[in-house]
């Protein structure tokens, strides 16, 4: 990794602002759902708090738009914080400010204080110079350990950087682009990607890039039905990308022309309905009724996507294979995870990129039976097609 990193920096006496991903699911009653974006910038933080730094940490929740909402606040996150670290953790009534400013001023070595959400303020996702220099002011350094948001030039992210001398990659997204940069740059053969998900248009460019790097791509979920639609088939009430037809078609071709190993389902399951108590079938591609929808995998697609899994070396996975949020049609989401798990079992390198994703694992609870998951939906989307990510670009090279 070309960046400078959290490990080749002693942190005492030092006031940091570290950027983390702590954008994590609430419930109605605002509590936290699922909270391994918070354990992942654990080891960046308790690294800093052990050298004898001072730690203001800051990140966005949610859409907020520029507007203070109560319910996308920050003061869940700092709650659990405080449990995970077995300290104190206080939640600053914003962002920037006079307030701030002597609250950062205040902070002695060892304590930690979370900024309230970034995205209260426009000016955060407008990567606006003087936001970005009010959220640096009185800090010697700046750690960004939040992946997720590494792909969007914002000002914490991308803007910071460039008021500050010492700009570090954290643990979090060293781990991401080792993992990542190996799987892609440099695997274990054979290299697998399966790309789920509803659209065709969101991954378009992963698409053509992995033709060329992987040896084998595997197509399921929502953009299937696309790519059945350019083949002349009756996909019925399916999800379908009209606009995106032609583009289908187009890679398809490509597909034949450079003899790449692309596998589609081969079965599906339909159903009468959007519902996850709709009479459903299993049926072979080519037999999808004009007025059922495709919201699943079926058996015989499951059994060779399986073995496919096992097959190979390194496996990459991102988007799900059906409607996984219904019961009855997250089995051949569930036979994807499940057969990733095995496969890391038997030694076989797997990533999973966020989002979906990742939600699926956890669901399922194999969370600790893959080789990595990804904490960036976008932004590990967006590596893969091998896109510069701003927020790593913009951090201090080593020397």
């Amino acid at each position: 990794m070309a960046k400078r990193t959290i490990d080749e920096y002693n942190f005492s006496n030092k006031k940091v602002l570290m950027r983390c991903d702590f954008n994590v699911p609430l419930d109605p009653e605002l509590n936290i759902t699922d909270d391994r974006r918070i354990v992942s910038s654990l080891p960046s933080i308790k690294k800093v708090i052990a050298d004898g730094g001072a730690l203001v940490l800051c990140s966005h929740l949610g859409r907020p738009k520029g507007e203070k909402k109560p319910e996308m606040s920050l003061k869940p996150v700092a709650e659990s914080l405080s449990k995970w670290l077995n300290m104190q953790v206080n939640l600053a009534p914003d962002c920037v400010g006079t307030t701030v400013d002597n609250l950062k001023q205040s902070l002695k070595a060892g304590e930690v204080l979370l900024l309230e959400n970034l995205r209260y303020h426009k000016e955060e996702t407008d990567n606006d110079k003087s936001f970005a220099a009010e959220l640096v002011s009185g800090v010697d350094v700046f750690v960004n350990d939040a992946f997720g948001t590494a792909h969007r030039a914002h000002a914490s992210t991308e803007g910071v950087t460039h008021f500050i001398d010492d700009c570090l990659a954290g643990y979090l997204i060293e781990k991401e682009l080792k993992f990542l940069g190996e799987a892609i740059n440099n695997p274990n053969r054979p290299l697998l990607a399966i790309l789920g998900g509803a659209k065709i248009s969101g991954k378009i460019d992963v698409i053509r890039s992995l033709f060329g790097k992987v040896d084998q791509l595997i197509i399921g979920g929502g953009m299937t039905y696309t790519f059945f639609k350019a083949q002349g088939m009756e996909i019925g009430t399916s999800l379908l990308e009209a606009d995106r037809i032609e583009m289908a078609k187009e890679l398809l071709a490509e597909v034949k022309e450079k003899s790449i190993d692309l596998i589609l389902p081969v079965d599906v399951i339909i159903a009468d309905k959007f519902d996850n108590e709709a009479q459903i079938k299993k049926v072979s591609k080519d037999e999808i009724s004009a007025d059922w929808m495709a919201l699943d995998i079926g058996p015989k697609t499951i059994e060779i996507f399986s073995q496919k899994i096992m097959a190979a070396k390194t496996v990459i996975w991102n988007g799900p294979m059906g409607v996984f949020e219904m019961p009855n049609f997250a089995k051949g989401t569930r036979a994807i995870a499940e057969a990733l798990a095995q496969a890391t079992g038997a030694g076989v390198t797997t990533v999973v990129g966020g989002g979906d994703s990742a939600a699926a694992i956890s669901q399922f609870g194999l969370d600790d039976q893959i080789s990595h998951i990804s904490t960036g939906g976008g932004a590990s989307l967006e590596f893969l097609e091998g896109k510069p990510l701003p927020g790593i670009e913009a951090l201090s090279e080593k020397v």
